[in-house]
């Protein structure tokens, strides 16, 4: 057992000048976090605990929008049938279900179109352009979550007559595609300034110029476009974007309509994931809601989630939340056997990897990410777990990427292009396709990537550490001020806080397999429990002090509202911080 599990790399302490400024917005632990997540004057840190974001959210700056919103609106005036196509995953749901329930509102005559990850695989299609063309009588289609990387789909469309416009967040390639428009924040040249919009918040960008447009023009709509922000926060968590900037304000928002619960669907999600109504924070959602809607399209059709979002029929939202329910605990078990054989694939080569790849033609392609997320949080090294496509005969191999901080899994896979059929998507996370021939080659070709940028690196995760306390110094004044940094997330974590050379007073393992362990530490003043995830080892060899780093939180248990630590990490002291 490792008692070093991670690099601690404690924050600078607060300069004296920074926090004269912070002073009115809190206590020192608050202002040595609002200083470590760059706010160094009263403004900026009042604006970030006000939820606030200080760069322009004018939808019209984004390059495209004018182009989308005229030839849109010439459909909504026509009555001409617009899709909009999205993508399996709960980003792709969510901006599917919003954009065309925003176009619904406004009249429109919208379909949603999400295809098929087992027959068709991600992103646009010629296939399908045609039929949506041909048998939905499409004049305009409209991409969500998928589509900058498709410029000859993009031609296609062109050379048949068909309106394409794209909005996708993820990092372009090499030729942009030659649509009627294309919104995405990080192609050359614009201007907008939040570039870290999940593909639902783009769609929201979207829904809003559409609404100004209507204000302008006196265009009746059924409610106001805020309303759909509920589907921005879920789409946006789930999909691990940025929680700064312009996406922490409509997640922010969109946690208050959630926890209205007054979509038929989430009403739905609530009560098979028993989440408790009015505490749902972005972690539910990583951690409950978004699981069980991305189940849908790992396992089957991602448009029995399109449909719970939705639905306004109690009785269905209800009969396809239970659905969803029965394929997320479907998923999970699949996600366990995939990992366990990928894991055995990849510790029987070579010990000294610095990228893991494992293939399997029995592995489902809906959970391989999930199993390569699994396999980067045990080893941290780049993973790739893929799997036969199934609608390709044997000849092509589909997979999911997944990296840590130290390597753009995106960018080296740009890398090897010729060898690819497709790939793309962000630094931490990608998908590509190769035909069975180049897995080889592909596969070398990667490693050496991998070993040029890694070798020699202290490769550990980090884990910063906000502050060092004292436990007597933890009360419930503490969690009112940090609750005021959420929602927290990928660029926003939650405080990690750290108590140096505690006594353990009690411990037990807990859990399938004794996997967790549960603690009592003190300070010589008050004892304080905690739990500790994946650290049930820890009970074999248990030392009488420890330095602990942990979240602060409350837990809540048969009525009784208790501090406890959610501990992140276990050292002994003394033990060097990295």
């Amino acid at each position: 057992m490792s008692l070093l599990t991670r690099r601690w790399q404690v924050a600078p302490t607060l300069p004296a000048a920074a926090d004269r400024a912070l002073i009115p917005l809190g206590p020192p632990i608050l202002r040595q976090i609002l200083f470590n997540r760059g706010y160094a004057d009263t403004r900026q840190a009042q604006a970030f605990l006000a939820g606030h974001s200080l760069s322009s959210t004018d939808p019209m700056e984004l390059m495209g929008m004018r182009e989308a919103v005229d030839r849109l609106w010439r459909a909504l005036e026509a009555g001409e049938k617009i899709v909009v196509y999205g993508d399996y995953d709960t980003d792709g749901v969510t901006a599917t279900a919003l954009l065309v329930e925003a176009l619904r509102a406004l009249g429109g005559n919208v379909d949603p179109y999400i295809p098929s990850r087992f027959v068709e695989g991600y992103g646009l299609t010629v296939e399908a352009l045609q039929v949506l063309q041909e048998k939905h009588g499409a004049g305009v289609v409209v991409t969500v979550d998928c589509g900058i990387r498709s410029p000859n789909e993009a031609a296609f469309a062109r050379r048949i007559g068909l309106d394409l416009i794209i909005t996708d967040h993820h990092h372009p390639g090499p030729e942009l595609p030659q649509a009627l428009a294309a919104i995405n924040p990080k192609q050359h040249g614009d201007g907008y300034g939040y570039k870290d919009l999940a593909g639902v918040g783009l769609a929201y960008k979207l829904a809003q110029a559409l609404y100004d447009r209507a204000r302008e023009t006196g265009r009746p709509a059924d409610f106001p476009v805020e309303r759909l922000l509920d589907l921005v926060a879920l789409g946006t968590v789930a999909d691990l974007a940025l929680l700064t900037g312009e996406n922490r304000s409509m997640v922010r928002k969109g946690l208050e309509l959630l926890n209205r619960a007054e979509r038929e669907g989430v009403k739905g999600l609530i009560l098979t994931s028993r989440v408790k109504a009015g505490g749902i924070g972005a972690g539910t959602i990583g951690y409950s809601l978004g699981p069980r809607l991305n189940a849908a399209g790992r396992l089957d059709s991602a448009l029995a989630a399109f449909e719970l979002l939705t639905t306004q029929d109690p009785g269905e939202a209800s009969r396809l939340a239970v659905k969803l329910e029965t394929q997320n605990r479907e998923r999970q078990d699949l996600t366990l056997s995939i990992y366990k054989t990928a894991r055995e694939l990849v510790t029987s080569s070579r010990k000294d990897a610095y990228l893991l790849f494992a293939f399997d033609p029995g592995f489902n392609p809906g959970v391989v990410g999930l199993a390569a997320s699994r396999l980067v949080d045990e080893f941290y090294r780049p993973a790739l777990v893929a799997t036969l496509a199934p609608d390709e005969g044997g000849g092509v191999i589909r997979g999911s990427a997944r990296s840590i901080g130290e390597f753009d899994i995106t960018r080296a896979l740009d890398e090897c292009a010729d060898l690819l059929e497709h790939h793309g998507g962000h630094k931490a996370a990608a998908g590509f396709t190769v035909k069975r021939e180049n897995l080889r080659a592909f596969q070398e070709r990667l490693e050496a990537i991998a070993r040029s940028q890694l070798e020699g690196l202290d490769l550990r995760p980090r884990l910063v550490i906000d502050s060092e306390v004292r436990i007597s110094s933890l009360d419930w004044a503490l969690v009112e001020h940090l609750e005021a940094i959420e929602p927290c997330g990928i660029g926003n974590p939650a405080p990690v806080l750290a108590v140096r050379n505690a006594k353990v007073i009690a411990f037990r393992s807990v859990g399938r397999d004794g996997g967790h362990l549960k603690l009592t530490l003190s300070d010589g003043h008050i004892a304080i429990d905690a739990i500790a995830f994946r650290l049930g080892a820890w009970a074999k060899k248990m030392p009488q002090r420890l330095d602990v780093a942990f979240n602060l939180e409350v837990n809540e248990w048969n009525g009784q509202k208790n501090l406890q630590l959610n501990v992140r990490d276990l050292k002994e002291p003394g033990r060097p911080d990295a």
